[in-house]
């Protein structure tokens, strides 16, 4: 294929699948579950909630953490209920027992069959049934429906105002009555949506989920249909992207590979010199992010205290996990931002103005949103700030983009300034019109996207509704990581080849586009997949399902490139320089198919994700994910750049524990304890109900508290690994802070 008919493949995927999104996004806002200007009861005429009652719900929901603190729609954490789950089926039981009572003076299991299924279809007609009058925008409930949202009523503002171990929810979190009661009104709608058909339809807003046989929310007929489809085109692109790769692979410009190392007299710019300093803050994060999730999976075993001291009153669940998760993000990401700056010079040839001073800048902006969003996070949670300064400076409640909006903008500020001093570079090395041009455009596209996707995150609003919020939530987390930093990653990994003359420029530019088309075409529309059921059009699941399972399609091939990485190696003695930064990339390949591939396709299709969404089979997907792939791709990056400082020749037991204990650390903390809690979880769900498999019953039963405690094994075994990366990576950087090797 030649160069131009790649070009016009690559844009041609990029430009159709956004189409796509954007099309599915406008659907979102216009067919998303109405908000009620009222909520009255039918036979009094009494107005219960109001929609700003629902509304300003939604802001303490996110004040107090929001999917920190459970989940909603199956998005959040995994420690206590989905709240809209355990809301419905809670209301049903009171409902049913209600009835059962006052019909026929006993309780409703001791029933016989026909007087259950009189009464369950009573309570299907009931809730089930679409009572919003486009008139006057109202809903209408029964006196029966009320009398069991005001039993729910009591039991949430007792969780909330006075804590519940086996939910990680410490006393006092939330004790303003009026907060407590818009809280329940904001609960109360997600249940509603999630319960209730959707105009003309015999399926809810929510696709019918979660999985609730007490009002025979089932799976639906477009779950079943897409995610079988989703299998089989699987499995009919695997073999069309083998055959071509094999077809192809080969015919690459072959190079003599060179007998020494062709960057062994690198000179390096006082600039690349100045992000130094970048790795030992990175190591540093790393650090801090592995304690707190030390902590935070602690909260599961014991919710309010660690080992016996009450940790949770300072540092409660929701903080703990919001740092974790957020902690993962800026350290990921800072290794790319610092491994573009790095490169900069290097594809230019020469410092720009004002380089030096750019990077310390992008530096103390770092220092100031890390430790800055992390007290906003923490006084949010403490409800020291008002919702609208919350929102702002404080906890916006949605996992991986948690921090206020101010913080968010200074960062988005940030990164437009990276763009600015990585392109104009890129830029200068195009204009030299050699072999790299190609290689050059898509690394620039991908560090220009990098920028601009961020803003995503910015497009709802401190009133915008939840579907609205995970949509433009996805395209920064699925889109922005997933998406254009895996682009950046692959053509940084190729020109860095490329220099150490491994492979020609020219083929690592179409490799390198070829690839980009490849996984943004599942990927971009592949977005969808995580909106299955969060109150969006029923196309998300065609689209998500059909698209998502291509995203698998290149991971099935991940053994070719493990096995060419490791034939690198032993290419040439000189390579063994770079020895461990090509291990780091390795596991990157086998994680990308196990975590991403295996993992990831195990919840993807929307009959798994169904009964399993929000379960610990989510968070064996993030962990062989997000660690196994983008944590180790950024270990790779920083050892690359280390390795660009100079030849001394490093310390080898500590890396070699660092990589072995991570990987052996992260497969036992997954198969000792992830996996198998996901699986029972899993069994439950569709067995009895979604939210049996979230409830303390089954979460602080002796089989899953053993399975817990399991998980203690991995997460040594896997910090040892990260104090051995993090001390060799602190040491090789003090030793280069002290040559003197830059040029002047």
């Amino acid at each position: 294929m030649t160069m131009k008919k790649i070009w016009i493949t690559f844009i041609s995927v990029v430009v159709l699948s956004f189409i796509t999104l954007i099309w599915i996004g406008t659907e979102v806002y216009q067919t998303q579950p109405p908000i009620p200007e009222t909520v009255i009861v039918k036979e009094t005429k009494e107005i219960l909630y109001t929609k700003e009652d629902i509304q300003i719900g939604q802001n303490v929901w996110e004040s107090i953490g929001g999917m920190e603190v459970g989940s909603i729609w199956g998005h959040g954490s995994y420690v206590a209920p989905d709240w809209t789950a355990d809301w419905i089926h809670k209301e049903a039981t009171f409902m049913l027992e209600a009835w059962a009572q006052n019909d026929y003076n006993t309780n409703y299991d001791t029933l016989d069959v026909e007087k259950k299924a009189a009464l369950k279809a009573r309570l299907i007609k009931d809730i089930k049934t679409n009572t919003f009058n486009e008139a006057d925008k109202s809903i209408t409930i029964s006196e029966s429906r009320l009398a069991a949202i005001k039993e729910n009523i009591k039991h949430y503002s007792s969780i909330f105002s006075e804590g519940k171990e086996e939910y990680a929810i410490p006393k006092g979190a939330l004790v303003n009555p009026e907060k407590l009661e818009q809280l329940n009104a904001f609960l109360f709608w997600t249940s509603w949506a999630a319960s209730t058909n959707r105009p003309h339809k015999d399926y809810t807003y929510t696709s019918n989920w979660p999985h609730e046989p007490l009002i025979d929310n089932t799976i639906t007929s477009d779950s079943l249909i897409w995610s079988g489809l989703s299998i089989v085109l699987l499995l009919l692109f695997i073999g069309i992207l083998t055959y071509y790769y094999l077809l192809n692979h080969e015919k690459g410009e072959l190079l003599t590979k060179p007998e020494s190392d062709p960057l062994t007299n690198l000179k390096l710019f006082k600039s690349q010199k100045a992000i130094l300093k970048y790795f030992i803050v990175i190591s540093l994060l790393i650090g801090l992010q592995v304690v707190l999730g030390i902590i935070t999976v602690h909260y599961t075993v014991e919710g309010q205290a660690f080992f016996g001291f009450d940790l949770s009153s300072f540092l409660p669940y929701s903080v703990t996990r919001t740092w974790h998760t957020q902690l993962a993000v800026f350290w990921i990401a800072a290794t790319w931002l610092a491994t573009g700056l790095f490169l900069a010079p290097m594809i230019s040839g020469k410092e720009m103005k004002y380089q030096r001073f750019g990077i310390n800048f992008l530096f103390i902006a770092l220092l100031v949103i890390v430790l800055g969003s992390m007290m906003g996070e923490w006084l949010g949670v403490h409800q020291f700030l008002d919702l609208t300064t919350n929102f702002f400076f404080g906890h916006q409640g949605y996992e991986y983009m948690d921090l206020g909006r101010f913080w968010q903008l200074f960062l988005g500020i940030g990164l437009v300034l990276w763009v600015v001093m990585v392109s104009r570079h890129i830029l200068y090395g195009i204009r030299k019109k050699d072999e790299s041009k190609h290689l050059l455009i898509i690394l620039l596209i991908s560090v220009m996207a990098i920028g601009m996707f961020f803003f995503s995150g910015l497009m709802y609003g401190e009133n915008s509704s939840l579907p609205v919020i995970n949509y433009w939530r996805w395209w920064l987390v699925h889109l922005w990581v997933e998406g254009f930093f895996e682009v950046f990653a692959t053509v940084v990994i190729a020109y860095i080849f490329s220099r150490l003359k491994i492979i020609s420029e020219k083929t690592a530019g179409r490799v390198s586009i070829a690839s980009a088309s490849i996984f943004l075409a599942g990927g971009i529309i592949g977005t969808l997949h995580h909106l299955y059921y969060s109150g969006t059009p029923v196309q998300a699941i065609a689209l998500g399902a059909t698209f998502s399972a291509l995203e698998v399609v290149p991971l099935t091939l991940m053994g070719f490139e493990i096995r060419e990485n490791w034939n690198l190696l032993k290419s040439k003695q000189w390579m063994q320089k770079y020895k461990w930064p090509i291990f780091f990339f390795i596991a990157v390949a086998f994680w990308n198919f196990v975590g991403a591939g295996v993992f990831g396709f195990l919840i993807n299709p929307p009959i798994a994700l169904y009964y399993i969404q929000g379960l610990n089979t989510t968070a064996v997907h993030a962990h062989t994910a997000l660690f196994g792939v983008y944590g180790m791709l950024g270990m790779g990056f920083i050892l690359i750049c280390l390795r660009f400082y100079s030849d001394r020749v490093w310390q080898n037991k500590k890396l070699k524990r660092a990589f072995w204990l991570l990987n052996i650390g992260l497969v036992a903390m997954v198969l000792l304890s992830l996996l198998p809690i996901g699986i029972i979880q899993a069994y439950t769900s569709i067995t009895k109900g979604y939210s049996f498999a979230r409830d303390a019953e089954l979460l602080y039963s002796p089989t899953v508290q053993t399975l817990k405690w399991m998980r203690m094994i991995g997460d040594i075994i896997f910090s040892v690994g990260i104090f051995y990366f993090c001390w060799f990576t602190i040491d090789e950087t003090i030793y280069n802070f002290k040559r003197k090797h830059v040029n002047k």
